[in-house]
């Protein structure tokens, strides 16, 4: 065999070795155990087209962790970006329940007329939901929600008592300190000069003011204050919600929670989240997990603030490596302590 022939060969058997170890570690990646299926709610505006992932390994009945959705579009497993996180509730013996939002996969309706109180009267027509199903535990029900639901779930817990635990990732406490910041850290993390910030917050400043005098949309539009405007759609959802604060309901909260927060986060304050929850909720049920180099969502940082094939490929082909180590522990741990 010429020596050509060889290298060739040679080349081919690497090759093939990173193509198998890759498929491999596709495969382990995306090993989860759980089985999925689409059920039907009777939601207060409509149907609900959700999803519960069980346990494959026990026949129950399971315990319940009801997932509430940050802002934005999402279908029930958020692109499957929530199934490592139904994985790690099924270890604890839970299943997971979450639904698409309104308007979106074909779900009736628009998110965008929501408020946070529509939102947790779908919370809890899910949690009634669970009552008809013979293979949960509705004595093991737990919530778990990301950022906007930190105005959703402390009203549901504070307006029932058949909640066991409940995990909040992220939440912020005011809707426009919550905004200031995240504007704040996106012209930090670019650096923006001076000027550019003075003029930006003067902006926001105005759009405020708007808001607080009650203005249409076609007042908005007219104003000039954004360059991008929102659509009319969006407006009306700021319109309705700008004015959201979880402060008191924090103070009503009488299970353990888990407040799950990310140092690297932009888009809220976890400082400020922190110190308010510590403040408000009784220290025997607040337990708060910090993980440094984790973003909003407990995404280790440079996944989430890179935009480039890896990161895409990653987050399809091998889900739970986005998280920051230690984060899907942590969900299973605490859910442990309510397994019986």
């Amino acid at each position: 065999m010429s020596r050509g022939k060889k290298l060739t060969l040679a080349a081919l058997g690497v090759v093939v070795a990173m193509a198998l170890a890759t498929t491999v570690w596709v495969l382990v990646a995306n090993d989860f155990a759980i089985h999925t299926e689409r059920v039907t709610i009777e939601g207060p505006r409509g149907e609900l087209n959700a999803v519960l992932a069980t346990p494959t390994d026990n026949a129950g009945p399971h315990g319940l962790v009801v997932f509430v959705h940050g802002d934005g579009p999402a279908d029930a497993s958020r692109d499957d970006a929530y199934k490592p996180l139904w994985d790690a509730y099924a270890k604890a013996g839970f299943a997971s329940l979450s639904w698409d939002k309104p308007g979106v996969d074909g779900a009736t309706g628009n998110w965008l007329d929501q408020t946070m109180h529509d939102r947790a009267s779908e919370v809890e027509a899910a949690i009634s939901w669970a009552y008809t199903r013979p293979d949960l535990d509705t004595t093991r029900i737990g919530v778990w929600g990301v950022s906007q639901a930190g105005w959703v779930v402390p009203e549901v817990l504070a307006a029932r008592n058949d909640i066991r635990f409940a995990v909040l990732v992220g939440p912020a406490v005011n809707w426009l300190r919550q905004g200031e910041f995240n504007l704040r850290a996106e012209l930090a993390a670019r650096e923006a000069p001076m000027e550019e910030v003075a003029a930006e917050l003067g902006r926001r400043a105005r759009q405020i003011t708007l808001l607080e005098s009650g203005a249409d949309y076609d007042t908005y539009r007219r104003s000039g204050v954004d360059p991008e405007p929102m659509t009319a759609d969006r407006w009306r959802f700021v319109e309705r919600n700008f004015a959201a604060d979880a402060t008191a309901s924090l103070s009503r909260i009488s299970v353990p929670l888990l407040l799950v927060l990310g140092g690297d986060d932009r888009n809220v304050d976890v400082g400020e989240t922190e110190s308010v929850y510590r403040r408000q909720i009784r220290p025997d049920l607040l337990t708060v997990k910090r993980f440094d180099d984790a973003t909003h969502s407990i995404t280790r940082n440079e996944i989430e603030y890179r935009d480039d094939f890896r990161v895409a490929s990653r987050a399809v082909f091998a889900p739970s490596t986005i998280y920051a180590p230690g984060y899907l522990d942590a969900l299973r741990i605490f859910a442990k302590r309510y397994s019986r």
